[in-house]
């Protein structure tokens, strides 16, 4: 994490292979396509399918409001070699009890490459270091453990294990939920 210009102005993360910023309505036709994909879809929580068109548009114009209200920080994942949109990380805050939700996902064709991994690393930095809070939790489907990698790698530790905690395509599904303190943080980068 590079530059944060202030804290009044969205947080634009610099990573070695990312740039996380804000997202612009252009950037909604391939949030369409890639976030539309039936896979995409059946390992997140909320990510609709089909994806509708206008859909993508209908989101982006709600990123604004919710960094201003303080309620979720909506980036944009970006390879800074080729400029392309690969996915979003996303950090939805509870400031009264100091601490935040991640939630991302990655178009398929760059599953399996490290870019979760490594926005989360940042976001969890931005968490603790700007917005100054005390604990970031994680969660995924049961049946994706590939994003649970995701969540150890980045710092996290597996935390609880809930039954039947998602409704989802007329079936119940088991949630992974991990977590990080900030002082377990603080003692891995010594």
């Amino acid at each position: 994490m590079n530059k944060l210009i202030s804290e009044n102005k969205f947080p634009i993360l610099k990573t070695e292979r990312l740039i996380m910023r804000p997202f612009n309505l252009s950037d909604a036709k391939e949030v369409q396509r890639m976030a539309g994909k039936k896979t995409i879809s059946d390992m997140t929580g909320a990510i609709p399918y089909p994806y509708l068109d206008g859909m993508a548009e209908d989101w982006i114009s709600k990123h604004v409001d919710a960094f201003q209200k303080d309620i979720t920080v909506y980036w944009a994942l970006e390879q800074t070699n080729s400029k392309k949109l690969i996915g979003s990380l996303s950090l939805m805050l509870n400031l009264k009890n100091l601490r935040a939700e991640i939630g991302y996902w990655v178009g398929e064709e760059f599953w399996n490459k490290g870019f979760c991994t490594e926005a989360m690393i940042a976001a969890v930095k931005y968490a603790f270091e700007i917005k100054k809070l005390n604990k970031i939790t994680c969660r995924h489907i049961a049946t994706n453990p590939a994003s649970g990698k995701v969540m150890t790698n980045a710092g996290m530790v597996q935390e609880g294990y809930l039954k039947q905690d998602s409704f989802r395509d007329d079936k119940f599904q088991d949630m992974v939920v991990y977590g990080l303190l900030k002082s377990d943080w603080i003692l891995s980068l010594k």
